[in-house]
């Protein structure tokens, strides 16, 4: 197009970033855009600005055409926590609002996606994070974004094959560079992953699905920004058994196991983080300082984050949910129950609550007929297996906080797991 005598190429792929004083005429260069990308080019585009959240219902209703839409959505912008998908978006905070509708954007399939005052609204390490974030999910995605404002400080993190700088009047000053990925996010570089204590796990626990304690810690680490704790990522001795496990290994006394072998229990980034890499950063740092030669990984999130992948770990093999969970997530579809949920505790309470004794009882019944062994434990965790009369004696009994916490055992045994696996270079031919 040109624009007061200048000329400016832009693509459908292009990230476009248009800077300036306020008032320099940033917003008025931007709708000429947008009017060219309309009536020239006749591409799709969509306006942040034009973006109408759904007030008052959780967001995994209000984003995607199916639950699973919802949730890989989401998860792109890091919105990916159980207690996030029940918030409605009066709830969130700015950051939130804002990677909110980063995953609308998405959702239209819209060619272009503009955004004027890009971030205005936000605190600067946030506006960092959204911009390295929108860059990402863009070229990802082979879409193109027009973002204007006056601050300088997100040309790293939005790295734009296009920039305008809008000056007074009528000077403006174009440059073109090659539509290339932004490496990492610039706050990336002022972090150092360093080992921690099981306190930083606790400090981060609450953001973890899993956020019980961890069974006998072997090494702990974090990544810091100066004294800010930003993630954890938590490294335990094995379990006896581990699905995937034979597939690599061959079999072990629980000694050898010990001594070979870790596993990776935990791994934890701050809300205000997610989306940058940390989870990649914190498991490619750490496998060698983990003291063994081999590390495994079980994984729930794989399908929508495969961090473990990207650090260098195998993927192995998948294990599907087992019978007894399906079993009784179908009575729990019956009752009313959105599975995807499950591993919210105050969804699964308030839903019990709204159930009448017959509900319950079909409920009760379920566990008791479809009985698997984590269920079990959940009552006798100091008797793996437990006894099945007694175990059906405690879920009859069993009060609505309980049985809400036993729901969220199947929620966890619904997903799927993905084990991954990693061994140290100079071990290869032992495998």
């Amino acid at each position: 197009m040109i624009y007061d005598n200048v000329e400016l190429k832009i693509g459908p792929t292009d990230i476009t970033l248009i800077t300036g004083d306020s008032g320099s005429g940033k917003s008025v260069l931007l709708k000429a855009l947008e009017k060219d990308i309309k009536q020239d080019l006749g591409l799709s585009y969509i306006n942040i600005n034009d973006i109408l959240p759904i007030i008052g219902k959780p967001l995994i209703e209000t984003v995607g055409e199916t639950l699973e839409e919802g949730l890989e959505l989401l998860s792109k912008v890091g919105l990916n926590d159980a207690f996030l998908f029940l918030r409605s978006y009066e709830q969130l905070s700015d950051g939130q609002k804002y990677r909110y509708k980063i995953a609308k954007m998405m959702e239209s399939k819209a060619q272009f996606w503009i955004m004027d005052e890009f971030a205005a609204t936000l605190d600067r390490d946030t506006a960092k994070i959204v911009a390295y974030n929108l860059q990402k999910l863009a070229r990802q995605q082979g879409k193109a974004v027009l973002a204007a404002t006056t601050h300088t400080d997100l040309f790293g993190d939005l790295n734009p094959s296009v920039h305008i700088h809008k000056r007074f009047g009528k000077e403006i000053t174009v440059n073109y560079y090659p539509n290339e990925p932004a490496r990492e996010c610039s706050l990336v570089k002022e972090m150092k992953v360093v080992e921690g204590a099981t306190e930083d796990w606790r400090k981060l626990a609450g953001f973890h699905y899993r956020s019980h304690k961890i069974a006998g810690p072997r090494k702990i680490f974090c990544i810091k920004r100066k004294d800010e704790l930003c993630g954890v990522i938590v490294y335990c001795y094995p379990p006896p058994t581990c699905f995937g496990r034979r597939l690599v290994l061959p079999k072990m006394s629980m000694k050898e196991l010990n001594e070979k072998l870790s596993i990776i229990s935990r791994v934890v980034v701050h809300p205000k983080y997610r989306t940058i890499g940390l989870g990649v950063k914190l498991v490619r740092e750490t496998l060698a300082k983990a003291g063994t030669p081999y590390v495994e990984m079980p994984a729930v999130m794989a399908k929508y984050n495969p961090f473990g992948e990207k650090a260098e770990m195998r993927k192995i093999a998948e294990q599907p949910p087992p019978k007894e969970a399906l079993a009784i997530a179908e009575t729990l579809q019956q009752l009313g129950f959105n599975i995807q949920l499950l591993g919210s505790e105050k969804y699964v309470l308030n839903k019990l609550q709204t159930l009448n004794d017959e509900g319950l009882e079909k409920l009760r019944e379920a566990f008791i007929k479809h009985c698997h062994a984590r269920f079990m434990k959940y009552f006798f965790c100091h008797i793996p297996f437990g006894r099945k009369e007694v175990y059906a004696k405690e879920v009859m009994k069993a009060n609505l906080e309980r049985l809400a916490r036993l729901i969220k055992v199947c929620g966890f045994l619904m997903q799927t797991k993905v084990y991954l696996f990693w061994h140290v270079q100079n071990d290869a031919s032992s495998i």
